[in-house]
């Protein structure tokens, strides 16, 4: 096991480095027979492993492609870079992908399935994205800045600021052009720039008879910060024509197999974010019909895991003119389902404690990534296992203890994984952020390491979550920190009830993101707890609104409110943990990313600040490099640090060790 030079547990307790031993699989593809499947498996590996140097290791993640032909999967790719993005030809005989390596930014290769090398198709000095086959083989479509590169920050220039949007999570500055998209034509292996946007591209699909794409963009600038989006066909020829009258967030589009009509997943006009997305088919005339209408659950997987490394394809597919299939979240679930044109909804492919974060179907086939509470991901064809990565988990898993709770919209439901032995244990609540995502069965190493560490760990929906219908997910528009915080104290006092191992007077809370902003909420307005741990947090609503880059719109999709206006200031303002400060009382561990521009730093350091000013027991840890991500896919000695540092801040306060003293002592060096 690579040695991270961290501190390391008891071999009787497993650590962080835990999840050194894992292989994360990504990206399933099924081939245009169906017959087979390629994917994405990322492991984790020393960064020069000719020169590794024990003092102070780097360990990075390698990605590479493999097969299935219905049986074990098998390598396809090798090497010390990052093979991803695999993509059948029509035909099933040459696989593009995209290969980062040497430094370079990801470029588009070619490979034949017959034998032989991968060819090399672009050399761009940016990146390649979103490479589709034309249905015909004829051409390979993507996205890319081409040549272009910004050094002002190497060079020490000023930024000149006149765009809405700028900056972006996980992308940090936003190009001054967007990328374009650009054509290969295989056969002859010229190269084109098909489409030279003013506003990025968000997602496109070819249209079936390979006339062109079907693009989704906005109109402005303006526009696209305010998540307003359009349909728009773009063909061969390079003619653009509006085909939607959607004026709001569009999440993919689907053409019929008719070639005139498309589905699309998102909210008409009018709709926020607390919205659940849903599916719509759009006719050649503009005009749109919700296809789902009796379904009252959210098209795609809102289930958070932390083992989800690379692209996770859920884009619904036309099973033929009549069916589409779609993932859909369902409490804490997430399955396959059949919805007809006529509005019906069958399901598939659904385990109520199971979640397919990843799917795609062609050719009779499915691939697919599905996983449990207490079973690490694995890839799937055609209903077989092909991978066998649960095996790699260094300590058995635990499967949680269903537990509800009650409120005036009906029943509640979360989960609770106990340590073992009979001992009288901590007891951690931990909230998901969105706020419109859910808890439920998909796999948390985070949550499996701590009980194994011997903290009972209980996490559960409360109203804001998705999956339990439109009412529970919009019962907190305009009143976040009300019937969410009772909610959350509701569920906790049920798992004390129900387990009377759990120990109510060795309590944390903790969470992220919105799940930060609840954990800063309820230190302010309740001692219960004796520690909290708060991660890529929120706690000044008016600040907010002018760093994130979802600031500009987000609060008038969640509170009706906007910091720009006078009249709603004081009101976000009454929402803001950082008003409340002065009440906390609970030792608190701040966790944030440098370059999260979700949740951007300043509101850890306002948080900081605060807390200092008022004496609490704080601890602030900054992680450079990363974004809003670090926790799911963050780069991997970042990922180890950051449980270290939950470890020995909940060893410290929960369990008042030395070792926990020692954790954060060590951490700090």
């Amino acid at each position: 096991m690579l040695d991270c030079g961290m501190s390391q547990p008891s071999s009787a307790q497993p650590g962080p480095e835990s999840l050194l031993a894992l292989a994360f699989p990504s990206d399933p593809q099924v081939s245009p027979d169906g017959k087979r499947a390629v994917f994405v498996l990322s492991r984790v590996a020393e960064e020069d492993p000719q020169k590794p140097d024990p003092d102070f290791p780097r360990p990075r993640y390698r990605s590479h492609l493999h097969l299935s032909d219905g049986g074990a999967a098998r390598p396809l790719t090798q090497g010390e870079g990052r093979d991803t993005s695999p993509r059948w030809s029509p035909d099933g005989e040459t696989l593009a992908f995209v290969r980062e390596a040497g430094g370079e930014k990801g470029q588009l290769f070619l490979l034949p399935l017959t034998g032989g090398e991968a060819r090399r198709v672009t050399r761009f000095k940016g990146g390649v994205q979103d490479v589709q086959w034309s249905p015909d083989g004829r051409f390979l479509s993507f996205l890319s800045t081409g040549d272009d590169e910004d050094k002002r920050d190497e060079r020490g220039e000023a930024r000149v600021i006149t765009r809405p949007r700028y900056r972006f999570n996980g992308r940090d500055w936003l190009p001054e052009r967007p990328a374009r998209l650009w054509r290969y034509e295989v056969a002859t292996e010229e190269l084109h720039e098909w489409l030279a946007p003013e506003v990025e591209v968000a997602a496109y699909a070819w249209w079936p008879d390979s006339r062109g794409v079907l693009l989704v963009s906005s109109p402005t600038e303006e526009d696209a910060a305010q998540w307003r989006q359009e349909a728009e066909t773009l063909l061969l020829s390079g003619e653009r024509t509006r085909v939607s009258r959607w004026n709001s967030a569009i999440n993919a589009v689907i053409p019929h197999p008719d070639g005139e009509r498309f589905a699309l997943v998102g909210r008409p006009e009018g709709k926020g974010s607390p919205e659940d997305s849903h599916l719509f088919l759009v006719e050649a005339d503009g005009s749109w019909r919700r296809l789902d209408e009796a379904w009252d659950r959210p098209i795609g997987n809102l289930v958070g895991g932390d083992c989800h490394v690379g692209a996770f394809p859920e884009r619904p597919v036309w099973l033929d003119g009549e069916t589409l299939l779609v993932s859909s979240t369902v409490g804490g679930a997430c399955g396959l389902f059949r919805v007809g044109l006529d509005g019906t909804m069958t399901p598939q492919d659904h385990d109520p404690e199971a979640v397919i974060p990843a799917f795609t179907a062609r050719g009779g086939g499915v691939a697919l990534i599905r996983e449990r509470a207490d079973r690490f991901p694995e890839v799937e064809l055609n209903g077989a296992q092909v991978t066998d990565l649960h095996g790699r988990l260094p300590f058995p898993a635990r499967r949680p203890e269903r537990v509800t709770f009650g409120n005036e919209l009906g029943e509640g439901e979360g989960w609770v994984l106990l340590p073992d032995g009979g001992e009288r244990a901590p007891a951690l609540l931990t909230i998901h952020g969105g706020p419109h995502t859910a808890y439920g069965h998909a796999f948390v190493h985070e949550f499996q390491l701590f009980a194994a560490r011997g903290y009972g760990v209980c996490y559960g929906n409360p109203r804001g979550s998705v999956g339990y219908g439109q009412a529970w997910s919009s019962d907190i528009f305009g009143r976040w920190g009300t019937v969410d915080m009772a909610d959350l104290l509701a569920f906790f006092d049920a798992c004390l009830a129900a387990y009377p191992q759990l120990d109510g007077a060795r309590s944390g809370v903790m969470g992220g993101s919105y799940g930060g902003y609840m954990t800063n909420w309820i230190t302010g307005h309740t001692d219960r707890f004796q520690a909290a741990i708060t991660d890529r947090s929120i706690c000044n609503l008016l600040s907010f609104g002018g760093t994130s880059d979802i600031g500009m719109r987000f609060w008038d999709d969640e509170l009706g409110l906007n910091f720009h206006r006078s009249a709603d200031a004081l009101k976000l303002w009454d929402m803001s943990p950082l008003k409340y400060v002065e009440n906390v009382r609970t030792p608190t561990l701040i966790v944030h990313s440098v370059l999260d521009h979700r949740c951007p730093i300043e509101q850890a350091e306002q948080w900081y600040a605060a807390l200092r000013l008022h004496g609490v027991p704080v601890r602030f840890v900054r992680f450079p490099g990363e974004d809003h991500e670090l926790s799911r896919s963050g780069r991997p000695d970042r990922r180890l640090g950051r449980l270290e540092e939950y470890l020995g801040w909940l060893d410290r306060w929960l369990l008042g060790t030395e070792t926990g003293e020692q954790r954060v002592a060590e951490a700090s060096a």
